[in-house]
């Protein structure tokens, strides 16, 4: 363990991955020793931007041009990418690296693309550890991309301390097309692909959002004039320093204001009990289990119970071996 946390501190990139793979392990004893990796890291805490967006809407585009950007001003950026995985043969193309090829190539860069396979959310079910790990290695930056946009891609707002959601213009009604769910959660609305022809667009539909977000109820943890829309382009550069500029802006009032110290404990709690319904869920993946709880379905499905009546048969049965 000495041998993984020392390099993963030193801010080793071979030991960040090689941490990362043992964590996305399923094997008990591989997961004995992630959880003790992650008791032993040090505190270090680094500002964790969540990102969302359309199919098409230029996410590793986006993501290339900003983590550039920060690296150009000496930060080091991590960024956690997760592709969908195929219902029916499980893979992933795990393209990232490809779609980002100057970042990857970045020394003060790493990328790691990560499949969902079938989590649902919009994020691995070990992103959230990823996250830790990374900021053990001394990265100021995370960022996490999500598989897509949603109701279902919220999981993200649990572990990130800002939330940007990407769209693109021209992508016909807008405001139906997006889930007023993931709108209400996101801090910043970047309108991508601001430039030539389709700037004029662009203002249009950042002013569309702008005049939404102002529907929406005031949250607390939010300065005036937040969330906002702005315009971006992934391909020239415009408006990257400002959508960063307020990213930071809103981070110094959360934390002026305390916020920031209470969504982290938020965040905290609820992913131990996230941990916690994961385990218990485990515990019915057992050989023996399982073949009694295909017993118990085929009851249920030709009528011989009910099926609260099984799912009781099956908690006592649990409660009863504890």
């Amino acid at each position: 363990m000495t041998d993984l946390l020392e390099p993963l501190i030193r801010g080793d990139r071979r030991a960040l991955s090689r941490a990362i793979t043992l964590i996305e392990s399923t094997r008990a004893d591989h997961r004995a020793r992630a959880v003790e990796l992650l008791s032993r890291l040090p505190d270090r805490q680094a500002l964790r931007i969540g990102l969302s967006g359309t199919p098409g809407v230029g996410k590793s585009t986006f993501i290339e041009a900003f983590g550039l950007m920060l690296t150009g001003q000496g930060l080091k950026v991590a960024v956690l990418a997760v592709d969908p995985s195929s219902a029916r043969s499980g893979g992933s193309i795990l393209g990232d690296k490809t779609r980002m090829e100057h970042l990857s190539r970045d020394p003060n860069a790493f990328i790691r693309p990560t499949p969902s396979s079938a989590e649902l959310g919009g994020v691995a079910r070990r992103t959230r550890e990823a996250v830790r790990l990374c900021e053990a290695a001394g990265y100021d930056v995370v960022l996490i991309e999500t598989v897509g946009v949603g109701q279902s891609e919220t999981l993200v707002a649990e572990m990130s301390d800002l939330f940007v959601l990407l769209l693109a213009p021209a992508g016909g009604d807008e405001l139906q097309g997006v889930k007023r769910g993931i709108m209400e959660m996101a801090d910043l609305i970047l309108v991508n692909k601001a430039d030539g022809d389709l700037l004029a667009t662009a203002r249009r539909t950042v002013a569309d959002y702008a005049g939404a977000l102002r529907l929406l109820r005031k949250r607390a943890q939010d300065p005036a004039g937040f969330p906002k829309a702005l315009p971006v382009s992934a391909t020239t550069g415009e408006g990257l320093d400002q959508a960063w500029a307020e990213m930071q802006a809103l981070m110094a009032w959360r934390r002026g204001q305390g916020h920031f110290d209470a969504s982290r404990a938020a965040q905290a709690r609820h992913w131990f009990m996230a941990e916690l319904r994961a385990g218990l869920l485990a515990r019915l993946d057992r050989p023996e289990v399982k073949a009694w709880l295909q017993q118990l379905g085929d009851a249920v499905a030709s009528g011989q119970i009910a099926p609260g009546a099984a799912a009781a048969e099956v908690l006592d049965h649990l409660d009863a071996h504890d």
